[in-house]
């Protein structure tokens, strides 16, 4: 039985087992077994025909990739929303290269990349999606573009992004896995589980481990676990957004918004909800601003310091240069994470969106 036809029977296994408890440990070599499959399909993929990859250098304080069908409006929304000249067309595959573009939002400077419109099977390396996929696991949020007309692509642009070891929206699961050369397999939880020890065994036992110690410290699920035992998944935000509400009626936006759910319906075309789209990035990336001061001088307004939510005093100034954190004495806090103007903090203090921030060395 070759690769694919291997994949094909777990799935249908998988899909007629009635999972409940008597069924887990089974559901869960199944889902083993069909990880690893899916995983050697994309190794075999990457070692395929060498071809021109998207090579862009990462700039600003976050890269965006848009994810979608060939003909979605990709390139629209891309000059819609940062000026830049992609082409366009109303045909499928206008864009052959990865087009970068900046958009200007909050004060932070995020690049947007255009990538070629992905098809079905581009996990496995068609239609050159090896190439499209690798650069979305170097990015920082997916924007998925979904063509109002054709919803049934976003199941199957979530299954591509999924396939190529990519979690969207979803919390990192917080499981310890520490291997060991003797004693079995060892399990702990500090959070009551759905998963029982049997079920796990048996998964770490199909990755070949044999003797380690697990601790869960949160409730995952059998997916989630094998995730956690593979150590190589990336996880990202993302905004989905259904493109060309321009030509939808209501019956089409009621069933989409059922079917779907997705973030909002934009026309960049009639430029409708792209200052949200704006707004939707900057806040799934966590980005937030800071405003930097000197002492006895007016803070710079103008232009913020962009910094992931939470993140400390002493993240900013390993940020601003690296004998900061060593010289440091002391830090006065305007804003919304003081209690009073001019509050003094230390290195752990965890900053807010439009604090202003006068660091003191010594």
């Amino acid at each position: 039985m070759g690769i694919q036809e291997s994949i094909k029977d777990l799935e249908e296994r998988i899909s007629k087992t009635k999972y409940n408890k008597k069924t887990q440990s089974a559901i869960g070599q199944y889902k083993a077994q069909l990880a690893k499959l899916k995983d050697d399909v994309v190794k075999r993929a990457s070692k395929g025909p060498r071809t021109q990859g998207y090579s862009v250098k990462k700039s600003g304080d976050a890269t965006v990739v848009i994810l979608g069908f060939p003909s979605v409006g990709k390139s629209t929304v891309l000059n819609a929303i940062t000026g830049a000249k992609s082409e366009v067309a109303a045909y499928e595959f206008t864009t052959l290269t990865c087009i970068p573009g900046v958009m200007k939002y909050n004060g932070a400077t995020i690049q947007i990349l255009d990538l070629p419109g992905i098809v079905h099977g581009a996990a496995s390396g068609r239609g050159r999606g090896k190439e499209v996929l690798a650069v979305i696991r170097n990015a920082d949020l997916i924007l998925i573009l979904i063509d109002g007309q054709k919803p049934e692509h976003y199941n199957a642009i979530l299954k591509e992004i999924y396939d190529s070891g990519v979690r969207v929206n979803e919390n990192i699961p917080v499981i310890k896995i520490a291997k060991k050369s003797k004693d079995g397999i060892k399990i702990g939880r500090t959070v009551k589980t759905d998963l029982d020890d049997q079920t796990i065994k048996d998964i770490m036992k199909e990755f070949k481990i044999n003797n380690a110690d697990v601790v869960l410290r949160s409730n995952p699920t059998i997916d989630q676990f094998i995730d956690a035992v593979e150590g190589n998944k990336i996880y990202l935000p993302a905004v989905t957004a259904i493109t060309k509400l321009d030509v939808l009626n209501e019956s089409q936006i009621e069933k989409i918004n059922k079917e779907i759910n997705p973030d909002l319906f934009i026309s960049a075309q009639d430029n409708v909800n792209m200052d949200r789209l704006k707004e939707l990035i900057f806040e799934r990336l966590k980005l937030m601003r800071l405003y930097l001061k000197e002492t006895g001088k007016d803070a710079d307004m103008a232009e913020p310091m962009i910094v992931k939510q939470k993140s400390t005093i002493k993240d900013v100034c390993e940020r601003l240069h690296k004998d900061f954190v060593t010289k440091f004495k002391f830090a006065r806090v305007w804003g919304p994470s003081s209690k009073f103007p001019g509050q003094k903090f230390m290195l752990d203090h965890v900053m807010k969106d439009k604090d202003i921030l006068e660091i003191h060395l010594k």
